[in-house]
Order: structure tokens, then sequence, then C-alpha cells
């Protein structure tokens, strides 16, 4: 066997060790990349790049369907089978960014092979024998597929699996009501397919109700049905026919059925334990700096038990270089870590909902609200439905949550707040262009000095005294 000595050695050639394989060696460390799968991993094969590509079709479609106020609309003549051309096409530009060729030229050592420690500070891989200074485990995460009676007998996709079918579904069964399964839901809706959405609690529930709310009665009035707070205790069926039988006695039939219930961490065969890395079912156990137990071993992204994002793990990534590659401290906080759902309209998150910040701060949560209905390039285009509401604390933001147009482009400016600790003065004092949805964060603030420009006596005082002596 031979061995290879290095500086980093990256497991995982995803979006978080691609980027500390990247990172690491422009900045001269001797790095080594292992990757049993694809390049890329989950986001660009499997995940971010092929759904949102979806989408993108799903919502020609829908707009070809609805036209405009003046413009006659008509449905849409949909290829599925190129759709997915199209998806594929998206997969294939955007690949060679995150290629083996691109990471050889770096200077990056490629082993094609699954990665097993062997000891505290090796792995093998490959017929190579690894040593390195510092250990980053960025395996992501695979499509978690819960025990339910019949699951072995009966054909279904995931995530993984579902952007290969070509043939388009004629009623597409999704169990699971969270991000993914309304984002597939509605983009196989709107491309013809009938779609039933089974959730065993409250679809997209993690989110704020009231926004979560006008995601879901959007999903209704697309034909979409949705069964909630239903358990499934059985499937049964064959390819083309599938049977979801529920705990009300209910039965749902359809032809296709989608598994979007979670994902659960790759760490299997792994030899963590030879490793000394502790771990659970949620991922490797890390503190603040993202060390596991062995502190030569870092663990980013999926695999490290937190959030599972992909921005996440490229934002991991950035602690891990600067501590392995530079030798400075740093620490990884979720504080200003933004998340969105891309369902029409799009629904996004940053810091607190209204209900943590309640839970945290009390009586001392102030919440300002602004209206898409009153924004007017939200209105020239007819998507005036939507709502941004800003949690704010002493004067500074401390979470923010927005269902609307374009509301995953929206958050940033809220992350930016939250993450540099503005006030928002600093939002109402922004100039935006004018018209824009960006405006909508702006209105935001501007109610939360409302009460206090236009309900204070002592101000109207002050305002009267100007306007009467002062020259």
């Amino acid at each position: 066997m031979e061995r290879i000595e290095t500086d980093i050695c990256v497991i995982g050639a995803g979006s978080g060790g691609l980027s500390v394989a990247a990172g690491a060696v422009q900045m001269g460390a001797r790095v080594v990349l292992i990757e049993a799968g694809k390049m890329g991993g989950d986001c660009l094969n499997a995940g971010c790049v092929p759904s949102k590509a979806l989408i993108a079709a799903a919502k020609a479609a829908e707009a070809q369907r609805h036209g405009f106020r003046g413009v006659a609309g008509l449905e849409p003549a949909v290829d599925f089978g190129g759709v997915k051309d199209h998806i594929a096409a998206v997969i294939e530009q955007i690949a060679p960014v995150d290629s083996q060729e691109r990471f050889e030229g770096l200077g990056v050592r490629v082993i094609r092979a699954f990665g097993r420690f062997v000891g505290p500070r090796e792995v093998e891989a490959g017929g190579y024998k690894i040593r390195a200074r510092r250990f980053v485990i960025a395996t992501g995460s695979r499509p978690f597929v819960p025990p339910i009676e019949g699951a072995d007998k009966v054909p279904w996709f995931t995530n993984e699996t579902i952007f290969a079918v070509r043939e388009r579904p004629e009623h597409l069964i999704v169990i699971g009501g969270g991000p993914i399964g309304v984002e597939m839901a509605q983009a196989h809706r709107r491309l013809g397919s009938a779609v039933t959405v089974i959730e065993g609690a409250k679809a997209l529930g993690r989110e704020d109700p009231e926004l979560a709310g006008v995601v879901l009665e959007a999903l209704r009035a697309e034909g979409i049905v949705l069964r909630e707070r239903q358990q499934v205790v059985r499937l049964s069926g064959v390819a083309g026919a599938v049977e979801v039988a529920l705990a009300d006695g209910t039965t749902v039939r359809g032809s296709h059925l989608l598994m979007a219930v979670g994902r659960k961490v790759a760490l299997g065969g792994m030899g963590l334990e030879a490793a000394g890395v502790a771990y659970t079912a949620k991922g490797v156990t890390v503190d603040a700096r993202l060390r596991s137990s062995n502190h030569k071993v870092f663990a980013v992204g999926d695999a490290a038990g937190g959030l599972q994002f992909t921005h996440v793990a490229g934002y991991h990534a950035g602690i891990v270089v600067r501590q392995v590659v530079l030798g400075l401290p740093a620490k990884a906080t979720m504080r200003a870590m933004p998340r969105a759902t891309y369902s029409d309209p799009e629904l996004a998150q940053v810091g607190l909902t209204e209900a943590e910040a309640r839970d945290a701060y009390g009586a001392s949560v102030t919440v300002v609200k602004a209206e898409f209905a009153h924004n007017d390039r939200a209105i020239t285009e007819a998507k005036g439905k939507g709502l941004l509401k800003v949690m704010v604390v002493k004067g500074r933001p401390v979470g923010a949550s927005i269902v609307g147009p374009q509301a995953g482009e929206l958050i940033a400016l809220w992350a930016l707040a939250i993450s540099a600790k503005l006030k928002m003065s600093a939002i109402a004092a922004m100039v935006a262009p004018y018209p824009t949805l960006g405006e909508v964060s702006k209105r935001a603030a501007g109610a939360y000095f409302s009460p206090k420009l236009f309900d204070s006596a002592a101000l109207k005082r002050l305002v009267r005294f100007v306007q009467r002596f002062v020259p």
C-alpha cells in the first residue's frame, strides 16, 4: 500500500470539502481530496442545482399558463424529457468548476475511492494510506427513508433518483412537507402532474406559521392536495400504481412516490472509532471551532450535525481554512445563517422567527411588518402577495422572515444586518433604487421608527417651535 504524507486530507468532494481543498492548496498547503462518488456532491448532482433547474422550467410553464393582464395565457406544451435535458445541461455546465481535473490543476491530489480511518492520523483509500496533519470530514448526507411497512417492496424515489425520470408522473405522491417536498410538489404540479403531499405534522412546520400559510395557500390554489398531520402506516403497489395507507384509514393512490422526509448524515463505514472521533446519528460531535473529539479532525457541512445547507458547508469551510491553513482562531456561529424555500412565492428566514424571538426576549421584542402589496415594483408585476417581518431588540434586528417574490434574494440584506450587528437606522437610511422589491426592507425599517416620529407629542412640540421661531 502506497503511503502519502500531506498537510490536509479532505474526505468528501461536496461544497464544503471542495471549498476547503481549493482554499488550502491555493494558499500553499499540501492537500489530498478523497471522494468515492461524484465530484460536486449532492448539491451539484442531486440537490440545489437540478432542483432549481426543474423549478425554473416549471415557473416558465406556469407563466405561460396564466399569461398576464392583456396577454392571453395558454396551456403549455411540456416536454418532460426536454426539461430533464435542461437539468442535465445545467449540471454539465457547472460541473467543470467542481471537476477532478480542475482540482488536480490547482495541485490537489484527488483519490476517487472510499476513505476509512485506520488510526487517529491515518486514512486508507483506494490502495493508499494517507497520513495528514489535519483531516476534514465533509461527507454530507443522504436521503432518509423511514421504516414504513412495505417500503422494501414498493418502488420509490428520492432527490437522488427523481431527476432521472423522463416520463411525466401522472400522479406524484410526496411523503414529506418540508422544503424539498414543497419545492418538488409545486414544480411537478406546474409541469402537469397531479400531486398529493403527505406530512406527519404541519407542512413547512419549522417556518413562521403566518408566512408558511401564504405558501401553502398558493400550493392548494394550484391544485396540490395537502394531507397534513397524517402518519403513513403502509406502502403497497407496483411501478406506476402505488398506494399509501394513512393512519386515519384512508388510502392515497398515485403513479410515483417521492420520499422527502429528511436526510441522514453519511458517516457509515468511516472507521471513526479508530480515529477517536465521537459522533451520533446527527453527525460528528464538534465544538464551536468545528473540531471533533480528535482535535486533528474537523467536520463541516451536514457531517458537522447542524443545519443542512450548501451555504452552511461553504461557511464552515472558511472557518476551518482559517485555522488549519493560517493558524488563526475562528469559531462558527449560526446567528445570521439564512435559509430559503424556493416555492412560489418564496419563503426565507434568517435569525430568529417571531415565536423564537418572543421566547428569547419577551416584551423587549418589537415586530415590524411591510407588505408587498404596498411595494410599487411588486404591484407592477402583479406579485403583491407577500410579507416581511423583522424582529427587533434595542434597535437591532435579531431575525427576519420573508414570504414573497425573490424572498431568497431579499433575505441577504437582513443576513448582513444581523451578522454585522447593524441598527435599523442603517437600513432606514439606505437608498434603494426605485422601483425595486428591495424597498420593502427600507419600508420595514421605516415602520420601526414611525411610532417614534409620528406619535411623539414632544417631537410635535419641537416641530411647532421650529416652524414658528427658527428663520
